[in-house]
């Protein structure tokens, strides 16, 4: 089954119906056929779901694990924005690489973005992802200063 997209609950992103809660969608098309949102901002905490590298038209990002890996941390930049947060408020992030060999591109990516944050992370390798073209996913925790 491939996954289409479907029209978003107009309670998802409404703050006074969810106590607080605020979702943010991406153009992954697995979110509304997998019910889940590309990140979740409750309070002063946003979380953000794993980021494969998924370019706007749902299509797969082209290229090596460094250059998917910038496209993940993209995808995480424009989420943590679209929810009051960036980059800098990022506490926890987890990468998933499916072969050892790409550890460094992918680290490397990781620090362009994160290099003076230095959050806690994890790098772990695992046998495969969704799409088989896919040679990372990346997720990011993030705890804001204030709560909006």
């Amino acid at each position: 089954m491939t996954p289409t997209r479907s029209r978003r609950s107009p309670v998802a992103d409404d703050q006074s119906k969810t106590g607080g809660r605020r979702n943010h969608s991406s153009a992954s098309p697995f979110e509304p056929v997998y019910g889940y949102s590309r990140a979740v901002r409750v309070g002063n905490r946003i979380d953000v779901a794993g980021c494969a590298p998924i370019e706007p038209d749902g299509s797969s990002t082209p290229g090596d694990a460094g250059v998917q890996a910038a496209r993940c941390l993209t995808i995480i930049r424009e989420a943590l924005e679209a929810l009051g947060g960036s980059p800098a408020d990022v506490v926890r992030t987890r990468m998933y690489i499916t072969d050892p060999a790409d550890a460094d591109l992918v680290g490397r990516a990781h620090g362009a973005m994160f290099g003076d944050i230095r959050p806690a992370s994890t790098m772990l390798v695992i046998p495969a992802l969704i799409r088989p073209e896919w040679k990372v996913e990346i997720e990011a925790e993030a705890l804001l200063e204030t709560e909006t």
